[in-house]
């Protein structure tokens, strides 16, 4: 008997947290049309430019702040952001956006979204940046 109740309280953690890892947050990557219709309509979003406060003056996008995520300090400035809402992450052409997600996504962010080809792949449909 007693066997049997162990082996149903393991059966009940596991299922527990086989739960909690599939409802970990997963990292929408978004066309540069999908993105500019989300920062349109979103109005609760974090939009987050990760490259460098050089490349973020040369251009960024509307309403987006710089967190350079090669900085010793992004998870330390990133921890100001809401967990909560939607986060949307660029750079200039994707790679370190991705590993920005990533680290969003592992710090509990609850929605994270990576522009695809990032502010290159913008410019290049045609859709406007803050300086236009």
């Amino acid at each position: 008997m007693r066997s049997l109740h162990l082996l149903l309280v393991g059966l009940f953690f596991g299922i527990v947290l086989s739960c909690v890892e599939t409802s970990a947050t997963k990292v929408v990557v978004l066309s540069p049309e999908e993105m500019a219709e989300a920062v349109k309509q979103d109005e609760l979003l974090q939009l987050l430019d990760v490259r460098t406060p050089e490349e973020y003056e040369v251009g960024h996008l509307k309403d987006s702040q710089n967190i350079c995520v090669t900085s010793d300090d992004f998870e330390e400035k990133v921890k100001l952001l809401d967990k909560s809402k939607p986060v949307y992450v660029y750079c200039r052409k994707g790679g370190r956006s991705a590993k920005a997600a990533d680290i969003l996504k592992e710090m509990g962010f609850t929605e994270v979204y990576d522009l695809e080809g990032g502010l290159t792949a913008w410019k290049e449909e045609g859709l406007p940046t803050a300086d236009e």
